[in-house]
C-alpha cells in the first residue's frame, strides 16, 4: 500500500521500495523487525521491509497521510523527529512510534514504526489498578498500613484510624497502640514475623479508649531472608461486638425470664411460683440470695420487714431476711428500685407491680468481689418483678378465694368444713401426742323471735355481737366456727375442764348485754352451751367427741336455757373405737 502523489493509496502487496544507497544498508532493513516505511519525496509511503508489507494493510488514507506529513517536516527541517501515533481504528488501534531520519540530498524520509501497543496497554492497566487501588485504600475504613525494618509505621491509609491522623501515625511505635493486658503473649502484629489471617486484638484509641480489631498482616522479607517490615490491614469491630454483646445479653434476660414465666405456667401452686422465681432469678443474676417479699394488709405479722409492711413470700440462700430491713424502709419510703451496699454484700432491689399499683419486692444479693450490677441486671430484676407481682396479684386472690370457701360471709368465722378440718387435725395430735382439749358448741336462745320481730338485719346484728363475744373471750390458739344458722362451736386448745367452766361462764354473762335486741323481752337472747372434755385416755373418736358436745348442749337448752351443760366422759365400752 502506498499513497501517491494524488494522494491516493497504491495497492497493497507492491514491491518493496528500493532505498537510494546513501549511507543506507538495504539488507539490514530487510532483516529489521518493526516496520520501516520509505517516504518519498512526492509523498508516498512506501514498505522498506517485509514487516513494513504486512504492517501496511493495517493503515488506512488518513494513516498514511500524518505520516507523510510527518516525514516531510523531517525531511524540511533536515532533522531526525521523534513521535507517538495512533493508527487504525476501533479493536485493531494501535499506538506506534514513528521515528523519521531524513535521507541523503533529500531524496527522502526513512519512517521507524515501533509498535508500542501492548506496552501503552500494559501501562495504563497499571496506572488503572494502582488508581483503583488507591481508590478502595481512600474510601475504605479499613486501615492499611505498613511497618518498616525501625519497627515504625512507614505508611497508613489517607483516613488514618483509631482517632488518629494518617500523619500522627507515621513514624509512630505501633506497640504503643497496643492495650498491654488485653493482647495475648504481648504479641505487636504489626511487627510480625508470621503471616496473620483475621485475628482479633486490642488496640488504643487516641482518646485511650479500647478498640476491638481484626488484623490481617503478612512479614516483608529481603531476598537473604532478613526481616524488612511488614504489612496488612485492620478493621475496626468495636461496634459490632459491642452489639454482639449486647444481644447476648438481652438474650440471657429473655433466657432467664422465660423459665420464670415457664415455671408459673407450669406450677400449679402459686406460693411455690415465687420460690421458682426466687431461684432463677439469683441463678440469672449471679446472687447468692433472693428474698422476694409481698406487701401486708395491714398491721404486723410475717418474718423479715414485716415492721415495714412487707411479709416475706419466697427466699433463695441462707441470709436471714431480716437483713433486707433497710433496703425495704427505701422502698417503703416510695422508691421504685434501690442499690446498696450492705457490709460485704451488693443489694439490687425492685418494687414489684400489679397494674398502677405496688404489691411487694424483690432482692437480690451478691458479693461484693462478684462486680457490680449491670444495666442488664436492673433491666432483668425490673422484668421479673413485674411477673411476680402478677404472681403475688393471683397469690392474693387464690388467698381470697381460699378464705371466702373456708369461711362465714357474715362473721368471718371458719364455717362446718374448715372447723371439721382443724378438728381432725387437732384431734390427730392428741391421739398421737396426747395432751388437753375442750369442745363447746353453742346455740343462740330466742334467736328465732328476734328474726321475726325485729327482722333479719337485727338478727345479722346479734349473730355479729355473739361472734365478738366469743372472740374477745377466747385466746388466738383456740378455733372459733359458725357451724350454720344460730350455732356456732369453740375448740379450746390445751384446755381442761376448769378453763372451760370459766370460758362459759364468760359467754354468758356478757350475752347479758345483748337483751335489748332482743325481740321479746320475756324472751331474752342468750346462749346454751354444751361442754364436752376431750378424754386423753382415748376411748373415743373425733365423731364421739362431737356427739357428747351436741348432747350437752341440747340437755342444757331443754333445762331452762342460758346455761351451760358438762357432757360425761366416755363409758369404758367405747374404748378401742377409734
Amino acid at each position: 500500500m502506498a499513497l501517491d502523489r494524488a494522494g491516493t493509496i497504491q495497492a497493497p502487496g507492491s514491491a518493496i521500495a528500493e532505498i537510494p544507497p546513501y549511507n543506507v544498508s538495504a539488507a539490514a532493513l530487510q532483516r529489521y523487525v518493526e516496520a520501516v516505511f520509505c517516504v518519498r519525496v512526492d509523498g508516498r509511503v512506501e514498505p522498506a521491509n517485509p514487516v513494513a508489507q504486512e504492517f501496511a494493510a493495517l493503515l488506512a488514507a488518513d494513516d498514511l497521510a500524518r505520516l507523510s506529513v510527518m516525514a516531510a517536516k523531517s525531511r524540511t527541517a533536515n532533522r531526525a523527529l521523534v513521535d507517538m501515533v495512533d493508527v487504525g481504528a476501533g479493536d485493531k488501534l494501535q499506538n506506534i512510534q514513528v521515528t523519521l531520519i531524513p535521507l541523503d540530498g533529500g531524496r527522502g524520509t526513512l519512517l521507524f514504526v515501533c509498535d508500542l501497543t501492548l506496552d501503552t496497554s500494559s501501562r495504563l492497566a497499571l496506572v488503572d489498578s494502582r488508581r483503583r487501588y488507591r481508590d478502595f485504600t481512600d474510601i475504605s475504613t479499613n486501615l492499611a498500613w505498613e511497618t518498616g525494618a525501625d519497627q515504625r509505621f512507614v505508611f497508613v491509609s489517607p483516613r488514618g484510624a483509631l482517632g488518629y491522623a494518617a500523619d500522627e501515625l507515621i513514624a509512630l511505635d505501633p506497640a504503643k497502640l497496643m492495650m498491654a493486658d488485653l493482647t495475648p503473649g504481648n504479641e505487636i502484629p504489626f511487627l510480625t514475623r508470621r503471616r496473620i489471617e483475621n485475628e482479633e486484638i486490642w488496640l488504643k484509641r487516641s482518646d485511650g479508649q479500647a478498640a476491638c480489631v481484626v488484623i490481617s498482616a503478612m512479614p516483608l522479607t529481603a531476598r537473604d531472608g532478613s526481616w524488612l517490615g511488614a504489612r496488612g490491614v485492620c478493621r475496626d469491630v468495636t461496634d459490632a461486638r459491642d452489639s454482639e454483646a449486647t444481644l447476648a445479653r438481652v438474650r440471657n434476660r429473655e433466657r432467664v425470664l422465660t423459665r420464670i414465666v415457664r415455671a408459673f405456667r407450669d406450677e400449679v401452686n402459686p406460693e411455690a411460683m415465687l420460690n421458682v422465681a426466687a431461684e432463677a432469678l439469683a441463678k440469672g443474676l449471679g446472687a447468692e440470695d433472693c428474698h422476694i417479699f409481698r406487701d401486708l394488709p395491714s398491721g404486723p405479722g410475717g418474718a423479715g420487714g414485716a415492721a415495714l409492711g412487707f411479709q416475706l413470700a419466697a427466699r433463695y440462700g441462707d441470709l436471714d431476711a431480716g437483713a433486707a430491713d433497710p433496703v425495704l424502709n427505701s422502698i417503703a419510703g416510695g422508691a421504685g428500685a434501690v442499690e446498696m451496699l450492705l457490709g460485704n454484700r451488693q443489694v439490687l432491689a425492685a418494687r414489684s407491680r400489679y397494674q398502677s399499683g405496688s404489691n411487694g419486692a424483690v432482692v437480690l444479693w451478691r458479693a461484693v468481689d462478684r462486680g457490680s450490677w449491670s444495666d442488664d441486671d436492673r433491666l432483668l430484676i425490673g422484668d421479673i418483678a413485674n411477673q411476680v407481682g402478677i404472681t403475688i396479684e393471683q397469690i392474693t386472690h387464690h388467698e381470697h378465694v381460699l378464705k371466702i370457701s373456708r369461711t362465714d360471709a357474715l362473721t368471718g368465722l371458719l364455717n362446718r368444713g374448715a372447723f371439721m378440718d382443724a378438728l381432725r387435725r387437732f384431734v390427730s395430735r392428741l391421739i398421737r401426742e396426747g395432751g388437753n382439749a375442750v369442745l363447746m358448741y353453742v346455740d343462740l336462745d330466742n334467736f328465732k323471735c328476734v328474726n321475726d320481730v325485729r327482722g333479719h338485719q337485727a338478727g345479722d346484728e346479734v349473730l355479729l355481737k355473739i361472734c365478738d363475744i366469743l372472740v374477745q373471750q377466747t385466746r388466738p390458739t383456740d378455733v372459733i366456727s359458725r357451724l350454720g344458722g344460730d350455732e356456732f362451736a369453740v375448740w379450746l386448745n390445751g384446755a381442761d375442764l376448769t378453763i372451760a367452766r370459766k370460758r362459759a361462764e364468760q359467754f354468758l354473762e356478757h350475752t347479758k348485754a345483748l337483751a335489748h335486741l332482743s325481740g321479746n323481752p320475756d324472751r331474752p337472747v342468750g346462749m346454751s352451751i354444751g361442754i364436752a372434755v376431750w378424754d386423753h385416755l382415748g376411748r373415743e373418736d373425733l365423731s364421739g367427741l362431737l356427739a357428747r358436745a351436741d348432747a350437752a348442749m341440747y340437755k342444757a337448752k331443754h333445762s331452762g336455757k342460758g346455761s351451760f351443760t358438762i357432757a360425761d366422759l366416755p363409758p369404758p365400752a367405747a374404748a378401742g373405737n377409734t
